[in-house]
């Protein structure tokens, strides 16, 4: 079924669903009509010789330059050209799908002033496979992704280059094997094209549908461990999270409880302590902190992704051109930088919890490092090391980007948002979290294989699929291919999948 743009409904699925799954994208009739109208009062414009920025000046510090009626065509070409200035391997795919599908939205809306033959050039580019190369770096996340998305244009213009059916071809050899026409651009089309925050915005959506599963992970692993080290299960009690208020929290506890349906831990089966330490106690508050800030930046991100992101702004029903810096990263960088020290943050909670369980003096009888030939081996105990490597390079990435502006463009462009740097780091902190989360999940599977009670369904359920990946550890091996298997098992929702088909699908917020 296609994903009909009509510019203000576009949702974290819908682009998830077709920048990875290649889901079908088509315009709303009453987009096009919008669009059409909006050319029609700027090209009324042009020819009245009103003044309008990026349309007939020049742009940036270069913005009082005014333009010949000449000049006006060659200057979007030229545009497009002086901006695909990135650096870098390539994005994957899915990225610039991403971006592709959320630049259309904006489009959609009727306030851009390009004519309806750019975005649905975009359409057939995404429908028929064909994806810019666009290198990763060179946006500053103001006046938009600018380089990248010049990138994206020149394809369209049948410049640059780009990928279909898995081979990477000319921008024009690529338009030509998909049979799409290129276009010539116009006035206002290349910066139409360009001017707004769309690879932040597409990063941010694939990154939030991923934090909110490896979330629900998070909680899964945590009650594996809670229950490998005979957790007290009071701290999980709804009545207590309800107390308080916090949503997040609510959610975590009742996922762990959930996971934990079954045990013999519950009902005073086994003698707990009194009261556990934070790492394990505390586990839904944090959990829930991330979960709570994960459901704000969503909100961020949709808003983006159904807003004008561009400049300058048409309203056909006014008859008014406004400029402004509706391009600015900021609104959605800023969400990004939070979530990013949010899953670090909950996987240094994963790792205090993995210390437990390989520590003889915190592990309530489980064996030294997990293993009962200590001493002639080390069991699980240089996993540690690797969580440890990890998570320092986590917390070196969760300094913020949205606070080091670099002015440009001669000071005109003096304060941006650095939203590409915040979407590459929180991307790189998500991905070494799922080989923390991973090592924890190892761990508390070996320790489950050295009790001798009965774990809840939805432990038992996770053992099982960790088990499917990695083997259990009677004798020192190479823990390298333990520890790949076991990342790439969470970065695919496989322990997620295996616990959900057993128990029901886990919360999310």
């Amino acid at each position: 079924m296609s994903i009909v743009i009509t510019g203000h409904d576009l949702t974290i699925e819908h682009v998830v669903a077709v920048a990875r799954d290649g889901a079908p994208v088509a315009l709303d009739s009453a987009a096009v009509a919008r669009i059409e109208r909006c050319r029609e009062m700027l090209e009324r414009k042009i020819r009245a010789r009103e003044i309008m920025y990026g349309v007939n000046t020049g742009i940036g510090e270069l913005s009082e330059i005014v333009l010949t009626p000449q000049e006006v065509e060659q200057f979007q070409r030229y545009l497009i050209y002086n901006h695909a200035a990135g650096y870098g391997e390539p994005f994957p795919g899915e990225v610039v799908r991403a971006a592709m599908v959320s630049r259309i939205n904006v489009h959609a809306h009727g306030h851009s002033g390009c004519r309806a033959v750019i975005p649905a050039t975009l359409v057939e580019m995404l429908n028929r496979g064909v994806t810019p190369v666009v290198c990763q770096h060179g946006s500053v996340g103001a006046c938009g992704d600018l380089a990248p998305m010049s990138q994206m244009a020149l394809v369209a213009m049948g410049e640059g280059e780009a990928y279909f059916q898995g081979a990477r071809y000319p921008g024009r050899v690529a338009m030509d094997k998909a049979g799409i026409p290129t276009v010539t651009l116009q006035a206002r089309d290349g910066l139409s094209m360009i001017n707004g925050s769309n690879f932040v915005a597409g990063m941010g959506a694939l990154l939030v549908h991923d934090v909110e599963r490896w979330l629900k992970q998070a909680d899964i692993a945590a009650a594996m461990t809670l229950e490998a080290l005979i957790a007290n299960m009071k701290p999980y009690d709804p009545r207590l999270h309800e107390l308080r208020g916090f949503r997040g929290a609510v959610a975590s506890a009742a996922n762990i409880r959930r996971c934990i349906e079954g045990s013999d831990l519950l009902g005073g089966k086994k003698k707990v302590k009194v009261q556990d330490a934070y790492s394990m106690r505390s586990t839904p508050q944090v959990i829930g902190a991330a979960r709570d800030h994960l459901r704000w930046t969503r909100s961020q991100i949709e808003i983006e992704l159904s807003g004008v992101g561009d400049n300058p702004i048409f309203l056909p029903d006014d008859d008014t051109v406004l400029t402004g810096a509706n391009f600015q990263g900021t609104p959605i960088s800023l969400p990004l930088d939070l979530l990013g020290a949010a899953v670090c943050m909950i996987s240094v909670l994963s790792e205090r919890r993995l210390n437990r369980l390989l520590h003889p003096a915190l592990s309530v009888g489980l064996p030294a490092f997990l293993t009962r030939g200590a001493g002639m081996f080390s069991g699980l105990m240089l996993s540690q090391y690797t969580a440890d490597m990890l998570i320092v390079d986590q917390r070196i990435q969760s300094m913020p980007a949205s606070i080091q502006s670099i002015p440009a463009a001669a000071d005109q462009e003096d304060f941006v948002s650095m939203g590409m740097n915040t979407a590459h780091k929180t991307r790189r902190i998500l991905e070494h979290a799922h080989a923390v989360l991973g090592i924890e999940l190892l761990a508390g599977a070996q320790a489950l294989d050295l009790r001798d009670f009965e774990p809840g369904r939805g432990t038992r359920a996770a053992h099982a699929e960790v088990r499917r990946h990695v083997a259990h550890l009677d004798e020192d091996r190479p823990l390298f291919p333990d520890h790949n298997a076991i990342a790439r098992a969470v970065k695919e929702c496989r322990i997620l999948a295996a616990v959900e088909a057993e128990i029901g699908a886990l919360e999310t917020y």
